[in-house]
């Protein structure tokens, strides 16, 4: 056993954080530590990584145990390198190889011979040093940073800039790489896929899974949960409750607990209402025959009630946010067509041609490696920065709600009361009553907003943007830091929003519960897959595992999506050009496709004509024209169907 927790009790300021928290790591294990936002789970790593003591109960680490410890605010080190933070946790290997230098420069100087003794006692330190720098896995060290740094996507050309520099996300990336590096006994991880890209999350899942270690990882990663943990360890209300099981074992085997304590709580309440029956008759009998018998025997019950140990009544259902996302008005069928859109800076050309389009009611992920661009896109599109080439044609009535990954408040001290009302201009009583949608309760709303937790946080810039009902989501990382009920709920209002959403996510649940089309951009263009996370991996399996650059329509692209890809030669499809059969079905497609472009186009020039003025007067007209559509709309569901099948063989 590693960390033994028994009864810990908490307090954050005047405030009961953990009430009753008893679990234990051992060697090996992956201990997945879940909760709602403020339930714990960072004061409890606190608390295990000695940054924090008890109040009450009994914790204890084994003695030598080196400890790693990620926090979702990332550490500073002011003065040093990207280097010098990946390899922190091996200082005494720096300084040896240091030392072994300066020696090494000394007896390479001329002269250096000349003295025996001198250059005797330098060959005695230096081999001293050598076999420590050996035994201790010097030579390995420049290996193990590497391996590390790429499998999280950190650039080896940056090693050598200042780490001050740096964005959170980066730092994070950094800190994260700098303690698996470490290789400590018992790693502490809170939320360490936040900054990830979905390469990132996968190789670290690959790696934990195969750590020599233990690990206790705060996380709301559902996908990274059942991949990499063995235990899940609950915190509800204070208390602890342990789960020998991944998240999904977990889930089932809660609604199995929650259901037998219910039927024991309902049980045990049928009784204490007999006992309690029973005592009201006895000493309704003792003063109707005034006999101190029954007076005795309805006190003896009382106190056998009063020591019954009462069963808390469980939550079947808790509590979550309610979202309830609405738009003031409908935006036109068409909301966005990005054309040829180009961007650099400086020599480095970010996006290239990007081509894309956006339909009312679409629920689009854009997808990507850190760095590829897709914060930039968002920008342009929402004309924070300007594009370089090519440009972005709206539709009609298009209202945009933006949520930015990383956001800080202008006025971290106010409350979050006042800060909601200032941002919304809504009264005290309307404010509060919203506020509560969102699990802002009682106290909550007096709380600083530099106070909240990320999750709070997250969720307080919902209930404002909610509010203001747009038409078109913009979301960038939303369920970054929201805990799991929460991220449900967010996942459940944006499958019944009626407007348009894109998304920019590394979340595998959320992907798959809300993408009909998923944007993959990678060398600076788009390659459109058809359908959820599960399919874009199947068609990713298919094209050899990985995106090919230069590519515009990827594997499953929406016929939609075809219209807008630019003049010239075709894209590459990701498949070597062959001769006879697979030359004809290339043929086959092309055709296909063209022949939906046409039905697209005179579908709409239909629908544009049924909406003229005149045509509502002549009923004839109207009616041939409705005829035509429906036939013009047939055709396209077989033409549909057709380029489905041609693009499964």
């Amino acid at each position: 056993m590693i960390v033994n927790c028994q009864n810990i009790k908490a307090y954050h300021g005047a405030q009961l954080v953990l009430e009753d928290v008893t679990l234990d790591i051992r060697q090996g294990e992956r201990i997945g530590l879940i909760g709602r936002n403020g339930s714990g789970k960072s004061t409890l790593l606190q608390l295990i990584a000695g940054r924090l003591r008890p109040d009450a109960g009994q914790l204890t680490v084994r003695k030598g145990t080196r400890i790693g410890y990620l926090t979702q605010v990332p550490a500073e080190f002011e003065g040093r390198t990207v280097y010098d933070v990946l390899a922190l946790g091996h200082q005494e290997l720096l300084e040896c190889r240091l030392k072994m230098a300066e020696l090494e420069k000394l007896m390479s100087e001329p002269g250096a011979a000349d003295g025996p003794d001198r250059l005797a006692g330098w060959l005695e330190q230096y081999a001293a040093l050598q076999e420590k720098f050996e035994r201790e896995g010097g030579y390995e060290l420049d290996a193990v940073i590497e391996r590390v740094a790429d499998g999280l996507r950190i650039d080896r050309g940056c090693y050598t800039q200042a780490y001050a520099t740096l964005s959170g996300g980066e730092k994070t990336r950094i800190n994260l790489a700098s303690q698996l590096i470490r290789k400590p006994e018992l790693l502490l991880l809170d939320e360490p896929t936040n900054h990830l890209d979905l390469h990132g999350v996968e190789w670290l899942e690959d790696y934990l899974t195969q750590y020599d270690g233990a690990c206790l990882i705060v996380s709301h990663d559902r996908y990274f949960l059942d991949r990499v943990v063995t235990k899940i360890v609950e915190l509800e209300d204070g208390e602890s409750q342990s789960y020998f099981t991944n998240y999904t074992g977990y889930m089932k085997e809660k609604e199995e607990r929650l259901l037998q304590q219910f039927a024991d709580y309902q049980e045990q309440q049928k009784k204490i209402k007999k006992m309690t029956e029973a005592i009201k008759r006895l000493e309704t009998w003792g003063r109707i025959g005034d006999n101190e018998q029954f007076f005795r025997r309805a006190a003896s019950m009382q106190k056998a009630l009063d020591r019954m140990e009462k069963l808390k009544r469980p939550v079947l259902e808790a509590r979550s946010a309610d979202f309830g996302l609405t738009q003031a008005e409908r935006s036109g069928r068409k909301v966005v067509t990005l054309e040829g859109i180009g961007k650099s800076y400086g020599s480095r050309k970010l996006l290239d041609a990007v081509d894309g389009a956006l339909a009312y009611g679409d629920k689009v992920v854009l997808i990507g490696k850190n760095g590829s661009g897709k914060s930039t896109l968002f920008k342009l599109i929402l004309g924070e920065e300007a594009v370089d080439e090519g440009r972005f044609e709206w539709g009609a009535r298009v209202d945009i709600g933006y949520l930015a990954q990383q956001e800080y408040p202008d006025a971290p001290k106010k409350s979050v009361l006042d800060y909601f009302r200032s941002e919304a201009g809504l009264e005290e009583g309307e404010a509060r009553r919203i506020l509560a949608k969102y699990l802002f309760y009682g106290p909550d709303v007096f709380k600083s907003v530099n106070l909240l937790s990320g999750g709070e946080w997250t969720r307080l810039r919902l209930a404002l943007l909610v509010l203001r009902k747009p038409n078109l989501l913009l979301l960038d990382e939303p369920t970054n830091h929201l805990d799991i009920a929460s991220r449900e709920a967010l996942e459940e209002a944006l499958e019944t929003f009626p407007g348009t959403v894109l998304a920019i996510s590394h979340d595998r649940y959320f992907i798959n519960r809300l993408a009909g089309r998923i944007w993959e951009l990678d060398n600076g263009r788009i390659t459109v897959y058809l359908g959820n996370f599960d399919e874009y991996q199947e068609k990713r399996k298919q094209r050899g595992g990985s995106g090919e650059s230069g590519m515009v329509q990827g594997a499953g692209a929406s016929p939609a999506a075809v219209k807008a890809k630019p003049a010239g030669p075709a894209p590459a499809q990701g498949k070597p050009h062959g001769r006879g059969k697979a030359a004809d079905r290339g043929r086959e497609r092309d055709m296909l496709e063209r022949s939906i472009v046409q039905a697209e186009e005179r579908l709409t020039a239909l629908d544009a004509a049924m909406q003229e003025p005149e045509a509502g007067a002549d009923a004839r007209t109207l009616s041939e024209r409705w005829a035509e559509r429906e036939a013009v709309q047939e055709e396209l569901d077989r033409l549909y169907e057709q380029w489905l099948a041609a693009e499964e063989e």
